[in-house]
């Protein structure tokens, strides 16, 4: 995946021969749970030595052998090149997943559109397409989302293991829309409707928990055990990975840090709340507060056009936002006693523009003893949180 957090993973030329029809990762082998520990360990980190993999997985050298045959034979794992691992005095051939054993769509659904990428293993984004929401109508949507799968699909003719689906809401067993305002939608069975139609496995998820999951397994999730998401843009998100588990529940839709107090003398957000993260983070909000005060409408970019020329309107009202942002961050950490959080979402460029202020603002809220917090800041691209909902679809459906 592309965001800068995320640590790029580059395929090696496999020397297993492509297997015919009905082998592999889209028959559905029935692989057993320390096999698919192997699949998963390779796909997560890389092509690697089976003397790493042996490490990593505290397993003899015979059991890996064992256990990476019957991907080897199916063609989800392939050998490459000799080359030297900096381990042994010997060349070895490193095991690495194959590009084409399967491929997944993600799709992003906001209040006006349908965003959608397909991707292979690593959630490398191999062709994107979106499609505006006519309406809100359940049917409607469902029939949109036909039409994008399919749209992917022609455009790279793959065939497609698995759909995920993310969402601002809150979600239930997977497949359950139990809430989202955006579309006023209460208890809608998406997933089962979409599976219906397309025949496809298919896995809704909030859409703040799946950059989580997205960054546990293609991003610091590599590194480290423990971290913490932040995005701010039309809304603040925040989500968790704990002892490489992503925290999942109904509530993460309830968008529960988006009430989070800052600053007691700062703006009120539309539910009476001064200053709290809504009210100081949002881009509505930090450009209601401009335009009201210049008598004009003032969008985003023009928001942080005027601040860079010096306007001491937007650049006060930034400045307080990125305080504001530093002590959000500081409250991940020493809240959840994570040191490193994941910054994105369409705001982004608050944090790219006022970074010291953010992180003089975050210092100030740290105890002095305490470890530094690193920011891994995602790219504020458009497909980030379609990935975000392919990366889901991978965890649950590669390998089955």
């Amino acid at each position: 995946m592309s965001p800068r957090s995320m640590a790029s993973s580059h395929p090696i030329t496999t020397r297993s021969q492509p297997q015919p029809p009905g082998r592999g990762a889209d028959a559905g082998l029935a692989l057993s749970d320390p096999e698919l520990e192997v699949a998963r360990a390779i796909l997560i980190h890389g092509p690697s030595s089976r003397g790493s993999l042996s490490q990593r997985l505290k397993l003899s050298a015979a059991s890996l052998t064992r256990l990476s045959k019957p991907l080897l034979d199916a063609g989800i794992v392939g050998e490459g090149d000799l080359v030297l691992d900096g381990s042994v005095g010997r060349p070895v051939r490193l095991l690495d997943i194959r590009q084409d054993a399967g491929f997944f769509v993600g799709i992003k659904i906001t209040g006006t559109m349908a965003q959608g990428v397909l991707t292979d293993l690593r959630a490398h984004t191999l062709a994107s397409a979106e499609h505006e929401l006519g309406t809100h109508e359940v049917a409607q949507v469902v029939e949109t989302l036909v039409q994008l799968i399919n749209d992917l699909r022609e455009q790279t003719g793959r065939e497609i293991s698995g759909v995920g689906i993310c969402i601002g809401g809150q979600i239930s067993e997977g497949t359950l829309i139990a809430r989202a305002p955006f579309l006023g939608w209460r208890d809608v069975p998406l997933g089962e409707l979409l599976h219906q139609r397309m025949g496809l496995p298919v896995l809704v998820e909030n859409d703040v928990t799946a950059l989580v999951a997205a960054e546990q397994w293609f991003g610091v999730g590599r590194e480290v055990a423990n971290f913490a998401v932040v995005t701010i843009g039309a809304g603040v998100g925040y989500g968790l990975a704990i002892h490489r588990q992503v925290v999942r529940g109904r509530d993460a839709g309830l968008g529960l840090g988006g009430h989070f107090p800052l600053d007691p003398n700062g703006p009120v957000c539309r539910e009476g709340h001064r200053g709290c993260s809504t009210a100081m983070l949002t881009i509505p909000s930090i450009c209601a507060q401009i335009s009201t005060a210049l008598l004009r409408e003032i969008d985003y970019a023009q928001a942080l056009e005027l601040a860079e020329q010096g306007n001491k309107v937007a650049s006060s009202v930034l400045r307080a936002a990125a305080v504001a942002l530093g002590r959000f961050l500081a409250a991940a950490a020493n809240l959840t006693m994570v040191n490193v959080v994941v910054l994105g979402g369409e705001g982004i460029e608050l944090f790219t523009r006022f970074e010291a202020t953010v992180r003089a603002a975050l210092s100030a809220d740290r105890d002095p003893e305490a470890l530094d917090v690193r920011i891994a800041v995602l790219d504020g691209e458009f497909d980030l949180w379609a990935r975000g909902a392919a990366a889901v679809a991978i965890q649950k459906y590669a390998f089955i």
